[in-house]
């Protein structure tokens, strides 16, 4: 008998990131169902998402499509139809099919969520997913002295590190997005591109206090290898002060997640062989389910362990009845 995840005696879980790193755990932890929210980053402009955002103004949908993507059950002629990328020469050349699907619904809906909803009943996800903002904004950057760049795609050609980030235009975040950070009760970060996939939402001043309302603890998932951009450079002690800068919440985030051969603790860090062995970039999906569920019976032994001294500490304090 398959014993029960950690995760499940948990209501409200929430995930924050890109496509691809944000789709491979969402897709890991889809045991979860609706228990399980993932909010995802809508600044890309490069490829299909960033034609239809020069031509439209629109959110960026890929990364939304990828995560829908990955949560598919299984192959479907909807999945099939979602994943469709033109390639003959015309001007659909390179367009991926879902994005233009996700971008119609748009179009025919009052709301960018609602569009993303029917995806989601199409190719049957239970995992709720949502966009960081349902307004179209850049990511912008800013060196030491305060020249720009502006969109993903310029921002991981930096051979350095940017002083600052921000969004261009300044936008809100979806109302939904910030609700579910209030009810979470664990918030993952990662894994993903540093600056293009985890920092975009973080950017946002409504979820930037939600966090720091929230009573959910906070786990960040580190990368597998070092990032070929300006954030390759960053130890993960620099991302964890980065995120924790940018909330204005020191030591907000209580637990990391890292990849090593050896599964071991130090202090607050938890290390486990995270990578798939087809290709050592992306986290192998039942190794971080398995990691997860370590850290948190491993979590709730140490609880358990503080109540006992604590009860007993108390029981010994306590004057001798006559």
């Amino acid at each position: 008998m398959q014993e029960r995840h950690p995760l499940l005696q948990y209501q409200h879980i929430v995930a924050i990131g890109g496509g691809h790193g944000l789709g491979r755990l969402l897709a890991a932890l889809d045991f979860l169902g609706p228990r399980l929210t993932g909010i995802v980053t809508t600044t890309d402009n490069g490829g299909s998402t960033g034609r239809l955002r020069d031509n439209h103004n629109c959110i960026a949908w890929g990364d939304l499509r990828n995560c829908l993507t990955q949560l598919a059950k299984g192959p479907s002629i909807g999945k099939l139809v979602f994943e469709y990328r033109f390639e003959q020469a015309s001007e659909l050349s390179g367009h991926n099919l879902g994005n233009l699907i996700l971008f119609a619904l748009d179009q025919l809906c009052v709301r960018p969520v609602e569009a993303i909803n029917l995806i989601r009943t199409l190719l049957k996800v239970d995992t709720k997913i949502l966009p960081m903002s349902e307004q179209p904004t850049h990511l912008i950057a800013y060196n030491q002295i305060g020249n720009q760049t502006l969109g993903e795609v310029e921002i991981d050609k930096l051979s350095k590190m940017p002083a600052s980030l921000g969004l261009l235009p300044q936008v809100d975040a979806t109302v939904e997005v910030v609700n579910e950070i209030l009810s979470a009760e664990v918030i993952i970060l990662g894994p993903g591109s540093f600056l293009t996939s985890i920092m975009p939402p973080l950017l946002l001043a409504s979820v930037q206090q939600a966090i720091r309302e929230s009573n959910a603890k906070i786990i960040f998932i580190d990368n597998l290898v070092a990032e070929n951009s300006a954030a390759g450079s960053l130890s993960i002690v620099d991302k964890i002060k980065w995120c924790e800068c940018l909330l204005q919440a020191p030591n907000r985030i209580d637990y990391v997640l890292c990849q090593d051969d050896v599964i071991k603790q130090q202090d607050n860090y938890f290390y486990y062989p995270l990578h798939d062995n087809k290709n050592r970039a992306l986290h192998d999906l039942n190794a971080i389910k398995l990691a997860l569920a370590d850290l948190f019976t491993t979590l709730h032994a140490q609880s358990d362990d503080a109540y006992k001294d604590k009860q007993m500490t108390l029981t010994m304090a306590a004057p001798s009845q006559i």
